[in-house]
């Protein structure tokens, strides 16, 4: 009984403190996603081609005749990297469970940040054992997409009362965005095929999908235009139904975001996919699905409770009958 008592008295989370490593993880989940492409463009997708040691029998890299030094270091480093994101994804967790009064929503979103470095662990040992097979490296980028997008919720969860969910805008607007964010995905999807079909497997030996980079690339577009033409369809509708302030400047955000990532497509198809345009571009999905995100987030606000009724008020003392004498 005495460690439940301890931890009852430990101070509560500050929302401020639980807002920042929820943002921590945002960072870190887009983070791990760019520093994976560099793995890829650099071809060094390979350099540690066991799991979870880098070669048998050793956990780091070794001298080897056919992996070069550099590219056993990008790999090595790259899950490096996964130490920072275990460390933030539990920091985020433990913050929830300290949080008071308990939060279902938010303790659950927080726990999702664990579990999920967990499964990619899973993807990525398994991607590296089939040889970076390119529908393996495309599950692995979507998980953390899907990542970043649950972490946004958490950073906003952060900042949420525990009193009953309001709608900020009307259920036809919620089904617009949430129509728009199905598309996001395919949107999404559509992208790891052009890089499937592309020159940067991650290892130089590594199959490609066989559709060819200008068929997916059409798709990819096809589905660019798609998106942005729903999102100027949503643009009407939030200025009709005089939606709130933080709503319509997520959307602005979404916007530029969308716009941007689309030009960058565009240049990088041209010039003939470049490398550091492949890892600009993987930023730029982070990028977006924060702004997705957060658009969705604000369809909704959980204020704090309102009390129910007032305190009771003091009985004032009753003089004693002596006093009246």
């Amino acid at each position: 009984m005495a460690r439940p008592a301890l931890l009852h008295r430990l101070p509560s989370t500050p929302p401020a403190l639980m807002r920042r490593l929820a943002a921590a993880a945002v960072i870190a989940q887009g983070g791990i996603a760019v520093t994976g492409s560099v793995v890829r463009v650099t071809g060094s997708g390979l350099g540690c081609p066991t799991w979870p040691e880098c070669f048998p029998g050793s956990l780091v890299p070794a001298p080897h005749p056919e992996v070069a030094g550099l590219h056993q270091w990008i790999e090595f480093g790259n899950r490096l990297l996964t130490i920072a994101v275990v460390l933030v994804a539990g920091a985020c967790l433990i913050a929830a469970f300290a949080t008071r009064p308990r939060r279902a929503r938010l303790t659950r979103l927080a726990l999702v940040q664990p579990l999920g470095v967990v499964a990619q662990a899973v993807i990525g040992g398994f991607t590296v054992l089939t040889g970076l097979v390119w529908w393996s490296v495309s599950v692995h980028f979507l998980v953390s997409m899907v990542l970043v997008w649950l972490g946004m919720q958490l950073v906003d969860a952060a900042s949420d009362g525990d009193g009953p969910p309001r709608r900020t805008v009307p259920g036809a607007v919620r089904g617009l965005i949430a129509t728009s964010t199905v598309v996001f995905a395919a949107l999404l999807a559509a992208g790891t095929l052009v890089t499937a079909a592309g020159p940067h497997a991650g290892d130089a030996n590594t199959p490609r999908l066989g559709i060819g980079v200008p068929a997916a690339a059409q798709l990819h577009a096809d589905l660019l235009f798609a998106y942005l033409g729903m999102l100027v369809a949503l643009g009407f509708t939030l200025a009709a139904v005089h939606a709130p302030a933080r709503l319509r400047r997520r959307y602005v955000a979404l916007i530029v975001a969308v716009v941007a990532q689309g030009a960058l497509g565009g240049i990088q198809y041209a010039l003939g996919v470049p490398e550091v345009l492949v890892s600009l571009h993987v930023l730029g999905a982070a990028l977006v699905t924060v702004a997705a995100a957060a658009l969705w987030s604000a369809t909704t606000q959980r204020p704090q409770a309102a009390v129910s009724a007032a305190a009771p008020v003091a009985a004032e003392p009753q003089p004693a009958l002596a006093d009246l004498n």
